[in-house]
């Protein structure tokens, strides 16, 4: 019997739709210590590590690690723009791009940007712009690269961060350092940084007073440059988880502080000899 060419044959073998099912979200006690031991309802960071200058390639760049997330950033320029029409006499141009490892996640991704790095990259660019004197650089752009290596949570606020370090590692006129820091809302209890299976899972049986939530501040001036929200929060948990996050951005500013003065150590005696 002849056979018909054109069709598409179907497997010789078949497996169950369920093998390619979601998981559920992991269900999280929402009492006592948390999985790394370290507290609910208070201000309990990570420990942090962060080195300057690790990529000669870049103007700036710096690394990150707050547990198991890490992050690259690195900065070039300022230089000319690529597109003319875009080139502005007065002002400069911050471009922002974030990126995850297709091995950053425990879902393996694609190396092509998805909606949800898009999505990152302009909450960063947000972050970043009102703190770097544009004004300085007309006609030049600035551009800002991350790539998530491993995403354990809080990958956002850690971003940031990062991103300000490498601006000011590059030599770029800031106002002031960008800190991030986020929080977890989940009803009467919330978690700072969260990692990556506190941001996933739900300890709570009800569906109120939950949502994430993504602070960028800059601690000198005393001035928040970016507030991201997810979820259903009530006003006064949203005000109080804000507060929260800029006394976790206090927390983490002598750690940045102290990486950049070592790099500024480093750098100078081969700047004296020159």
């Amino acid at each position: 019997m002849p056979t018909d060419t054109k069709r598409v044959r179907g497997p010789e073998v078949s497996q169950s739709p369920s093998l390619f099912s979601c998981d559920p979200a992991a269900v999280l006690p929402s009492k006592g210590p948390r999985a790394d031991g370290r507290r609910r309802d208070q201000v309990d960071v990570r420990p942090v590590f962060v080195r300057c200058g690790l990529v000669s390639q870049a103007k700036g760049s710096a690394y990150l690690e707050a547990g198991n997330t890490k992050l690259m950033c690195c900065v070039y320029g300022p230089r000319e723009t690529d597109r003319k029409d875009e080139t502005d006499m007065k002002c400069g141009r911050l471009t922002t791009d974030m990126r995850f490892a297709p091995f950053s996640c425990p879902e393996r991704g694609s190396w092509i940007q998805g909606s949800q790095d898009k999505d990152f990259s302009l909450m960063l660019h947000e972050s970043l712009q009102p703190a770097i004197c544009l004004h300085k650089y007309p006609r030049s752009q600035i551009e800002v690269s991350v790539m998530v290596l491993e995403n354990s949570g809080s990958v956002l606020a850690h971003a940031v961060t990062c991103a300000s370090l490498a601006l000011a590692d590059a030599g770029i006129e800031m106002y002031d350092l960008v800190l991030g820091c986020s929080m977890r809302q989940d009803g009467t209890s919330y978690v700072v940084d969260p990692s990556y299976m506190e941001e996933n899972g739900c300890s709570s049986v009800s569906c109120e007073n939950q949502g994430g939530l993504t602070v960028a501040f800059l601690p000198s001036l005393n001035q928040i440059s970016g507030l991201q929200s997810d979820g259903d929060m009530t006003e006064e948990t949203l005000t109080a988880g804000v507060r929260t996050c800029i006394e976790g951005c206090y927390k983490l500013y002598p750690v940045i502080q102290r990486a950049l003065t070592k790099a500024v150590r480093k750098a100078a005696p081969s700047q004296s000899e020159s």
